[in-house]
């Protein structure tokens, strides 16, 4: 028998649905809920918005005010036990004497993994975890993805034709996908922490790779201001060192890293001295605080990704369109020569957007 009530399970999924209000804006801190229950009622909720800012159970804490002392917390994550920017929640909650801590999960940061709710307990705290876990880890893939691994949750965009094509043969590209799907692609620039490009890319399309406000979905103006979102980091692969001050990039607001012998980043070569993808995706999340990389390239930087294993996602626009095989083909090649090699996907969504289909699919790691 569940040790969880009914009501403990609309509250979690309350303070789940609160947490998600932070997506565009708490990187690179997690997405959290809490919401402050006492007598069935409740009296306090908030989610925490912005790195720096007070955490979820703060929040929750001010509007239940002394409603809290012998009230039930639901917490989507564990409360921090270390002083950071701001003082450690557990002990925040453990001063408001709440007689109950429900948590959706613990906290894979090292710096709490457990202490926080070791230290509820050891002030006599009555503490319960695992309520909703797969939607509280739902809610944060990138941030539990780099603190367990040291690697950032990579999202791989692609764009093609119904026959597989990404460009003509003779490189025009600009539009295969409609206007929706192109303001789809900002949403998820939105959430990421970071956004992956080579030279080639950014020259041929002269793109910003930047979050433009009058192109995300209307939801997300309604309710954040524009002020709120960040820029995510552009990190541009440049070994040749072919970009110009007058190009896009270097106009549009936002941060960038240019990785180059001369750039802001030198890169790490492997052996065949080649960019050392993943030895450069471990410094851009031990460095930079890079959770959550979104991946905008074209077929041969796809590919070695792909060939290395470091794509989690791939979200592919598919627009219904013929090009034929004389166009550029999505994909370089991947040296397969067995059906027992090939790459597999777990398809987790499908949906119209526009007139194209977007695929969203988890690549399958090769078992050993």
């Amino acid at each position: 028998m569940s040790e969880f009530t009914s009501l403990d399970f609309q509250m979690m999924s309350r303070a789940i649905h609160l947490a998600q209000g932070g997506i565009y804006t708490t990187p690179p801190n997690p997405n959290v809920g809490c919401v402050i229950t006492r007598d069935g009622e409740i009296v306090g909720e908030g989610f925490h918005f912005r790195a720096g800012e007070p955490h979820a159970e703060v929040h929750a804490l001010r509007m239940a005010g002394e409603k809290a002392a012998g009230a039930t917390a639901y917490v989507t994550l564990e409360p921090c036990s270390h002083y950071g920017r701001t003082p450690p929640c557990a002990e925040g909650l453990i001063n408001a004497k709440v007689a109950k801590v429900i948590c959706a999960m613990q906290d894979p940061n090292p710096q709490v993994a457990g202490r926080g709710i070791q230290m509820l307990r050891d002030a006599g705290i009555e503490v319960h975890v695992g309520l909703l876990e797969q939607d509280a880890h739902a809610l944060n893939p990138a941030f539990i993805k780099r603190m367990k691994t040291g690697m950032p949750f990579v999202q791989l965009k692609m764009a093609a034709s119904l026959d597989g094509q990404t460009a003509l043969a003779n490189g025009q590209s600009q539009w295969i996908t409609s206007p929706q799907a192109r303001q789809d692609v900002q949403k998820y620039r939105a959430q990421s922490g970071a956004i992956l490009s080579t030279s080639k890319t950014v020259i041929d399309d002269n793109a910003s790779l930047n979050v433009r406000w009058s192109d995300l979905p209307q939801h997300v103006q309604a309710n954040y201001l524009q002020q709120d979102l960040r820029q995510p980091v552009r990190v541009i692969l440049d070994r040749q060192q072919q970009l110009t001050a007058d190009l896009k990039l270097f106009q549009a607001e936002g941060d960038k890293l240019v990785i180059a012998e001369q750039g802001d980043i030198a890169p790490v070569l492997n052996h065949d001295q080649q960019i050392d993808l993943k030895a450069m995706f471990a410094q851009l999340a031990s460095q930079y605080n890079v959770n959550h990389l979104w991946v905008e390239a074209g077929a041969t930087l796809a590919s070695s990704l792909i060939k290395a294993e470091l794509v989690d996602e791939l979200i592919l626009y598919l627009a219904p369109k013929i090009m034929g095989s004389d166009g550029r083909g999505l994909l370089g090649a991947l040296g397969l020569d067995s059906m027992a090699d090939v790459i597999e996907l777990d398809i987790q969504d499908v949906r119209q957007v526009g007139k194209d289909i977007r695929i969203v699919a988890k690549l399958l790691k090769k078992e050993m």
